[in-house]
């Protein structure tokens, strides 16, 4: 049977926990990233207003502990794939800021050659499969990576790099929305059914767009029971502190991990922004993202550097602070002097034309496209 889980823990507790035990460098290097990540969405929202990014745009304010904290959980070439609020996870998965905002242009060089823009961050070396558009549509393909990885340690004996296959885990993300969606609980039977080490993170920030989750999700309070139906193992905890969620999520994953099975995370959070960068935010009150904004990620673990373990000073801050702002700055840089795709770039990638007229290439034709600038380091 599943076990239910639900995790918190005072802050009076907080240094008998396992991030207290690792490193002032770690540490350090989870700050920045919080920081990096805060800041690259706040130069997003500021282009995006300059009408500099276009599209549909999702900026992940307040959530950066969700995505940071469970990535730090778990090893460097586990597969990650989530939804459209993605450039958090794109970050701290490891992809250059430039990379990721010359996308957010429409650039060429762009993580994916400026075709898939905010919600749809790709990153083959670090092992990200993505942010997708389609609500829940990452969740079976989640599942098919996790079976590929097991196919690998259980049956191939050895991975894609010809070497000796090892035990992974995939980490899904999705909104709390994605509840409902009939691909979620497809992809969550077929888990349970053949033990397949995909970990579902809901990244529960209390909205499906604009609608309250205990609206339109049943047995919101209690979603340990929807993992229950399946058989798979659920964790509930509280993803706003970093060392929270690597306290909660690490020995979760590190257990599916070697068993090779699923589990189910309910990471309840909240995004100081609307859904996107359209959305006027009439269903809450300015109150209640203030309440939250009061357990800020970033303000928690600086605090908690500064003044409670004292391995960072005052100065050592503001150079941090000030260095992510120079970085981001550059990525910005970057993306407005990158140049725009080339009109021949619609019809290159594409595996099949099958109607006629549809490309002037003619059907049945693959055309590669220009090179990645991720992956070819420039």
């Amino acid at each position: 049977m599943p076990t239910t889980t639900t995790q918190t823990r005072a802050g009076n507790n907080r240094a008998k926990g396992l991030a207290a035990k690792l490193p002032d460098k770690t540490l350090h290097g989870w700050l920045r990233d919080l920081l990096l990540m805060r800041e690259f969405e706040l130069r997003t929202m500021a282009a995006y207003q300059q009408a500099k990014i276009g599209g549909f745009c999702h900026v992940y304010n307040g959530q950066e502990a969700c995505a940071l904290g469970t990535i730090r959980s778990v090893e460097p070439d586990d597969p990650v794939i989530t939804a459209y609020r993605d450039h958090g996870h794109a970050l701290a998965r490891g992809m250059d800021p430039k990379f990721c905002m010359a996308e957010m242009f429409g650039k060429v060089t762009g993580c994916a050659k400026g075709k898939g823009g905010s919600m749809h961050m790709f990153d083959k070396p670090n092992w990200l499969f993505g942010g997708h558009g389609i609500v829940s549509a990452q969740t079976p393909v989640g599942a098919g990576l996790a079976f590929a990885a097991r196919y690998e340690w259980e049956v191939l004996k050895k991975g894609l790099d010809g070497g000796k296959a090892k035990k992974k885990v995939c980490l899904c993300y999705l909104g709390d929305g994605a509840l409902n969606q009939g691909a979620l609980h497809e992809a969550m039977n077929l888990a349970g059914l053949l033990s397949i080490p995909v970990i579902y993170i809901v990244e529960n920030n209390g909205y499906s767009m604009g609608t309250a989750i205990h609206r339109g999700t049943t047995m919101a309070k209690d979603l340990g029971r929807k993992a229950a139906a399946y058989g798979i193992e659920y964790l509930e905890f509280d993803g706003m502190d970093m060392m929270d969620v690597y306290d909660n999520f690490k020995p979760f994953a590190d257990v599916l991990r070697d068993e090779q099975r699923p589990g189910f995370v309910n990471l309840k959070t909240y995004r100081y922004q609307g859904h996107s960068m359209s959305d006027p935010q009439k269903y809450r009150e300015k109150d209640e993202v203030l309440t939250y904004q009061e357990r800020d990620p970033i303000v928690t673990l600086s605090d908690y550097l500064l003044n409670e373990r004292e391995s960072l000073t005052d100065e050592q801050y503001k150079d941090m602070q000030k260095d992510v702002k120079a970085q981001v700055r550059a990525a910005v840089e970057y993306a407005e002097e990158s140049p725009e795709p080339d009109l021949s770039e619609l019809y290159s990638d594409v595996y099949v034309n099958r109607e006629k007229n549809l490309s002037p290439l003619g059907p049945d034709v693959y055309v590669e496209g220009a090179g990645n600038a991720l992956l070819e380091g420039n």
